[in-house]
């Protein structure tokens, strides 16, 4: 994978390359609103994004009649304290909640597939597994 590319000056506002892509990223600070969407919003378009093209190549490979897909994914986080079914005690707990409407004439079986195959979006895979993040500093 190609590396992105974030810079920012004195503010909150980063620019962001991703090969031949631009984006800006922001955080709201005030009523005014942002330049762009919030890291968390890039995270859940990500796990959105990546949930819709695995649902598209699977039925398209098993000749499920999916039309299109809409994907609603929402974010937020608890104290892990606050968590009564979760193992973590300390820190936060992250949840997305992922609502997907299939667009077409589905049987129920195709449905569950689909949803089946949800779970399996390299985004999901990661997001639900160990991750290691490495930071250095460099001239």
């Amino acid at each position: 994978m190609q590396p992105v590319i974030v810079r920012a000056g004195a503010s909150l506002r980063n620019e962001i390359e991703a090969g031949p892509y631009r984006m800006v990223a922001d955080h709201p600070v005030g009523p005014d609103g942002t330049e762009g969407p919030a890291p968390y919003d890039f995270l859940a378009a990500a796990l959105g994004a990546c949930t819709s093209m695995t649902l598209r190549v699977v039925a398209e490979r098993e000749k499920i009649p999916l039309e299109g897909v809409e994907i609603t994914v929402e974010n937020d986080r608890i104290y892990a304290k606050d968590c009564a079914d979760c193992l973590t005690q300390d820190g936060y707990i992250h949840h997305f909640s992922v609502a997907i409407k299939l667009i077409g004439n589905l049987s129920a079986a195709q449905r569950d597939r689909m949803l089946a195959v949800a779970k399996r979006c390299p985004v999901h895979k990661t997001l639900t597994s160990e991750i290691r993040i490495d930071e250095r500093l460099v001239d």
